[in-house]
């Protein structure tokens, strides 16, 4: 690691003044330095060369503002420089200025940084507050989700991520359950966005979080929003049913295609799920669920899912949709209060099953490394061709 001198003499490199070549070999150095985790603690350490790196972030040359947006990325994901970079260098305010200008080159690079400053609670109210007070207000951050192209130069699938790590605060789902601002229908198409998991899976987290608010369940399960088949569609398959079983199913779940191909990424199918989860915790939600037929989804998931957490995700919440109500006065899941002898009891049976999905994972791993095994053995040995 550099000593003192050396940190001051690659500080003063780290200007708009300098030379692009000396200063593009400077960038190149505190880029690689973030590689590590000792080169990031150190990095973290210094606020001077945090400002010099935000400050960097315009210079003319774009190789050197790549190094310098590349760097904060690495930065940004490591928890214990979070503080630094807020408050120290208060860097939220001065990127949200750039991701507002729809030909920015680097607005991935902006939205990564947020998505990873936002991650934790503590940190995820400091962004949230520099979007609300001091940039553009989390309304023109979903407008600029969801506006196809608003800047050609680049993806901006990271602002699902970051929504979603918003949504951990009860002020920020506040918002996107506004009944007047529609934000959460607007969000519901990008449950099937095909061309990227982390926008998907973003949306996802989003929406899960916002079913956390019992009060709003009605209103999502209901024609306003009618969110159930947003969630239910990923899940389900080209597998057969009776009419009787279709017929009960929302519109949009009936006779699907025979190529019909469930959702791929199996933390954001667990998310799916816990979200129905979440919209079952109240009698009128458990009704208004079981009303449009889930349960026949639910059970054709279970039999094709592999994934141990998301089988055991899924098997909760089918017990919920089959058991009978619970007595009076505990109706509501997520407001009963569990005496502490039970609590004790239910930690050590979670554990208990999180131990189990830890070992049935391992042994899925296991079967698939074989296969895999079997089958690059099996073309090895295959003959290449007929002898003529």
């Amino acid at each position: 690691m550099l000593n003192k001198e050396q940190t001051q003499e690659l500080l003063g490199f780290l200007t708009l003044d300098t030379r692009v070549d000396v200063k593009g070999q400077a960038t190149e150095c505190v880029l690689g330095l973030t590689g590590s985790r000792d080169g990031r603690s150190f990095l973290g350490q210094s606020v001077d060369m945090l400002r010099a790196l935000l400050a960097l972030t315009k210079d003319p040359s774009r190789a050197v503002a790549k190094d310098c947006y590349y760097a904060l990325v690495n930065l940004s994901a490591d928890v214990t420089i979070h503080q630094a970079l807020l408050r120290g260098v208060r860097l939220v305010p001065a990127l949200l200025a750039n991701l507002l200008d729809p030909e920015y080159d680097f607005s991935d690079q902006i939205c990564s940084v947020l998505s990873n400053l936002s991650r934790e609670e503590g940190t995820c109210v400091d962004v949230f507050r520099a979007i609300q007070d001091e940039g553009p207000g989390l309304a023109k951050i979903v407008d600029i989700f969801c506006t196809d192209s608003y800047n050609k130069k680049v993806e901006l699938h990271y602002l699902g991520p970051l929504l979603s790590n918003l949504t951990q605060l009860p002020e920020a789902r506040k918002f996107m359950l506004d009944k007047d601002r529609c934000v959460v229908q607007r969000l519901l198409p990008y449950t099937q966005y095909e061309d990227s998991s982390v926008r998907r899976g973003g949306v996802v987290g989003t929406l899960r979080n916002c079913c956390f608010d019992h009060s709003y369940h009605e209103w999502l399960l209901g024609s306003e929003v009618d969110i159930l088949p947003f969630l239910l569609l990923p899940l389900a398959g080209p597998e057969e049913l009776s009419e009787d079983e279709m017929e009960g199913l929302p519109v949009d779940l009936q006779y699907l295609p025979e190529d019909k191909q469930r959702e791929k990424d199996p933390d954001i199918r667990k998310m799916l799920l816990e979200a129905i989860n979440l919209l079952t915790a109240t009698r009128n939600g458990r009704k208004m669920v079981k009303e449009k037929n889930a349960y026949v989804i639910l059970r054709e998931f279970h039999k094709w899912e592999k994934e141990p957490d998301v089988s055991a995700a899924c098997e909760k919440l089918i017990e919920v949709l089959i058991s009978d109500e619970p007595e009076a006065g505990m109706e509501n899941l997520l407001e009963v209060e569990i005496p502490e002898e039970m609590q004790g009891k239910l930690k050590m049976q979670d554990e208990e099953e999180q131990q189990r999905i830890a070992k049935e994972k391992e042994e899925l791993l296991k079967n698939r490394a074989g296969e895999r095994e079997r089958g690059c053995r099996a073309r090895r040995e295959s003959p290449e061709g007929l002898e003529r």
